[in-house]
């Protein structure tokens, strides 16, 4: 599996452990939610920027963020 199909499967499961819709996560990233969508389905390439937004959104350090690996995730 490529590191934007891991990123976003991490963001995906963060989020709901969150029990944040994707759009309420887009607003206080400041991204749009078709943003957030692409980025959980591994459609899009996040900049070191948005990574940092979305890490403050979900209230996690970005290093928190990245810890992903080849092993699924619990959904």
């Amino acid at each position: 599996m490529n590191s934007q199909i891991l990123f976003g499967k991490r963001l995906r499961t963060l989020r709901k452990q969150k029990e944040l819709p994707q759009e309420k996560l887009a607003v206080k990233a400041g991204l749009d939610r078709s943003y957030v969508e692409q980025v959980e389905r591994g459609k899009r390439n996040v900049t070191l920027n948005n990574t940092c937004r979305l890490a403050e959104a979900l209230v996690v350090s970005p290093a928190h963020l990245l810890e992903f690996s080849e092993t699924p995730f619990d959904e």
